[in-house]
């Protein structure tokens, strides 16, 4: 995780470190609001479009989505829908085993994989239309941001890196808010970079913010 050449306040991935996951599984795309709609009956997005990725969603908004979602789903334990770990994003979004190292989920060139401040038009797009990365999932930079579960400290990785911190970490106790990862369409390059950071309180809404879905593979 991370990457020494970050630079920034916000851009925080610095220093990288190796992490140990156990086995997960991680949305294809991000939750859009047809989904969020059949399950909370109601879209609170800012840019309307069934096939678009959900926005204006808190991470207690999330929250009560992914309890609603368990209920109808009568999934328990370990086998429930949650955020993944900031870990777990970062690692599917370079590509898991077949990562080639770029530093974009899916390539070096951010114009073919991601909507972003240069090629939006300042507006969400259609998941799934922009090339996927080595894993066959989308849409890991740029479009919205994604919430994650963990707490979000600016200096959580050089923590890491010190205490060694390796088998499927899970964030600091507590923080200034939840960790966002990806980038947006409003946002430049840096921050659509696969090691770049930042993190929002809990009950932020903004129409740059989404989410998509893990579960822990059993």
């Amino acid at each position: 995780m991370g990457d020494d050449k970050g630079q920034g306040y916000i851009l925080s991935p610095k220093p990288a470190h190796e992490v140990e996951l156990d086995s997960f599984y991680m949305g294809q795309y991000a939750v859009t609001q047809r989904v969020w709609e059949a399950v909370m009956g109601k879209n609170p997005s800012y840019f309307k479009g069934t096939h678009l990725p959900v926005e204006q969603v808190s991470w207690e908004d999330v929250e009560l989505f992914l309890d609603k979602l368990n209920g109808l789903s009568k999934l328990e334990g370990d086998s429930k829908y949650r955020l993944p770990t900031e870990a777990e994003w970062e690692y599917a979004a370079r590509g898991g085993p077949y990562s080639l190292g770029s530093a974009y989920a899916g390539g070096e060139v951010l114009e073919e994989v991601a909507w972003y401040g240069r090629n939006s038009a300042s507006q969400t797009h259609e998941v799934g239309s922009k090339a996927p990365n080595e894993l066959g999932i989308y849409d890991m930079n740029g479009n919205v941001w994604e919430w994650c579960q963990d707490w979000y400290l600016r200096n959580y990785y050089q923590e890491c890196y010190d205490r060694r911190v390796v088998k499927n970490p899970q964030g600091p106790k507590t923080g200034g808010g939840r960790v966002c990862r990806g980038g947006s369409w409003g946002n430049g390059s840096g921050y659509c970079r696969v090691a770049s950071r930042d993190g929002d309180i809990l009950s932020a809404r903004y129409r740059n913010i989404g989410f998509r879905l893990s579960r822990t593979a059993l």
